[in-house]
C-alpha cells in the first residue's frame, strides 16, 4: 500500500490533497487534534471513493503525535509521503516588541518540534524502501518575517531551515523535501491559491523532486 499522511488535515487545503493523492491510489492518514472533525471529514472523502483514516493528535504533543504516526502505518502501510501543514494559532503573531521569549515556545513546538517528530518517525520507513517524499507548507512570513507576526516568523524561517536540512541531506536516500510557500490566505476560486490548484502543486512536487522552494505566488523577497 502507499500512504499519505496529512498533519494538520482540514477541509480545505488538507481534503484537496486527499483527494488529489487518493486520485493516485493512495491510501490518506488525516491527523489534526479533533477526532469526530477527523471523521466527519474521512466519511465524506470516502464517499469519493478515496481510502482515508483520521488518527487524533496535537503537534505540540510529540507522544500523542508519534502515536498517531504509528496508528496510521499500522492501519495503511508504511507512510512514503508526509505533508506538515497544521495552520498557527492566532496567538503566535504578536507584534515583534510585544514578543517575549516565553512567546516562542508554543510556535517553536507547533513549527519546528512538531515536524521534527513527525519527520523522525516516518524515516526509517522511508529510508528502508528507499523512496518517500516530505512536503512542509509555510504562509510567506517563512521567507519575509513580518513584524506584527512574529512568532510565526521566526518559526517558521526555523522550519524552513530545518527542510533545507533534510534535502540536502536525504537526497541520496532516494528522499525528496520540499517545501511550498504560499503568500496570504487560501482561498477558494483564486487563481493562485483555490485549495485544489494547492493540491495539483504539492503533487507536482511530489513527483518531479527536483527544487526544494516553490512559491505558489509570486513574492517580492
Amino acid at each position: 500500500m502507499t500512504t499519505l499522511a496529512i498533519i494538520g488535515a482540514g477541509p480545505g487545503l488538507g481534503a484537496a490533497v486527499a483527494r488529489r493523492f487518493g486520485r493516485e491510489g493512495f491510501d490518506v492518514a488525516l491527523i489534526s487534534r479533533n477526532q469526530d472533525h477527523l471523521d466527519a471529514l474521512a466519511a465524506g472523502l470516502e464517499t469519493e471513493g478515496i481510502s482515508v483514516r483520521g488518527f487524533a493528535a496535537d503537534v505540540r504533543d510529540p507522544q500523542a503525535l508519534a502515536a498517531a504516526l504509528d496508528a496510521a502505518t499500522s492501519t495503511l502501510g508504511p507512510i512514503e509521503v508526509l505533508q506538515y501543514s497544521p495552520v498557527p494559532h492566532k496567538d503566535f503573531m504578536k507584534p515583534v516588541l510585544e514578543t517575549s521569549p516565553a512567546d516562542l515556545q508554543g510556535p517553536l513546538e507547533f513549527s519546528v518540534m512538531g515536524p521534527m517528530t513527525a519527520a523522525a518517525h516516518v524515516l526509517p520507513d522511508m529510508r528502508s524502501l528507499r523512496r518517500g517524499t516530505l512536503l512542509f507548507v509555510n504562509g510567506g512570513s517563512a521567507v519575509q518575517p513580518h513584524p506584527e507576526r512574529a512568532g510565526t516568523s521566526i518559526a517558521f524561517a526555523a522550519e524552513g531551515a530545518y527542510a533545507r536540512m533534510l534535502h540536502d541531506t536525504l537526497a541520496a536516500d532516494g528522499i525528496h523535501v520540499a517545501q511550498l510557500i504560499i503568500p496570504g490566505a487560501i482561498r477558494p476560486g483564486d487563481p493562485h491559491t483555490d485549495p485544489a490548484l494547492l493540491a495539483d502543486t504539492l503533487w507536482t512536487l511530489h513527483q518531479d523532486r527536483d527544487d526544494f522552494r516553490h512559491f505558489a505566488s509570486p513574492m517580492d523577497i
